[in-house]
């Protein structure tokens, strides 16, 4: 039996990159997985195929963030695939806000258009998914934030994305405060650069150089690596933690 046998978990983003190295770690541990994705239908599914190929359980739920009334219809699919596939199981026990997209440009190139989608998904999203999903997160629960360490490391060419997970980070903090008396915790994981498919431009033997040297250990973030952390985080060991953001960068910048 894994450390969380009988909970049922949502994670956002989860059919790719890091979310789907959460949702896979997430199954390995027993939770019946909420496999989320906004366009890509195809990548859910495998990534619940790979998840029950290891004994695991899961569905894939679709819903486009950073849309009007995105958070009631993410919880909507939900609700329907859980009746489907849930085994009888109500209700959520983790909630992992992973989703989310970037702003390139430093503010002078930031439009407007670009700095409101990008606070559309990465901030208002997770705000009115955990406020719908209140209801259904059980007492004793877990909302896990998946922020970045841009907001300890200035990258002024990702102003605008730092910015939203700034937002996350101080959301995690009043939150963890505000359901605390229901025995939830509230944390955030704070990853560096981690080899995803969404960052390819690490295929670049030189600029992965430069930037593995950010880290103390030499290297890059593996998705594993962050997963592990919220896997953590989401246990009964973690019951007396909350309101922390925990830094997932592999000791990046730490002489600087």
């Amino acid at each position: 039996m894994g450390t969380l046998a009988g909970r049922t978990a949502l994670v956002t983003g989860g059919s790719r990159g890091i979310g789907r190295g959460i949702a896979e770690r997430l199954g390995r541990e027993g939770a019946l997985v909420a496999v989320h994705y906004g366009s890509n239908r195809e990548a859910a599914e495998q990534t619940v195929k790979v998840i029950r190929a290891d004994g695991g359980r899961a569905f894939a739920i679709g819903a486009e963030l950073g849309l009007p009334g995105d958070a009631q219809a993410l919880w909507a699919a939900f609700d329907a695939a859980l009746a489907e596939h849930g085994e009888g199981a109500t209700g959520v026990d983790i909630l992992v806000n992973n989703a989310g997209i970037n702003a390139h440009g430093r503010i002078h190139e930031v439009t407007e258009a670009d700095y409101d989608r990008v606070f559309a998904v990465n901030v208002k999203a997770p705000f009115f998914i955990i406020r719908e999903g209140l209801d259904r997160l059980r007492d004793g629960g877990r909302i896990i934030n998946i922020s970045s360490g841009v907001t300890r490391i200035a990258f002024p060419s990702i102003t605008a994305y730092a910015m939203t997970k700034g937002a996350l980070d101080t959301l995690t903090l009043t939150l963890a405060q505000d359901l605390g008396a229901r025995g939830i915790t509230v944390n955030a994981v704070n990853p560096g650069i981690v080899a995803t498919d969404i960052n390819p431009w690490l295929a670049d033997a030189e600029v992965r150089a430069q930037v593995s040297a950010y880290s103390v250990f030499g290297r890059v973030g593996e998705a594993a690596d962050i997963a592990d952390v919220v896997a953590f985080v989401a246990s009964d060991d973690a019951r007396w933690v909350t309101g922390q953001t925990l830094d997932a960068t592999g000791g990046s910048m730490l002489g600087v």
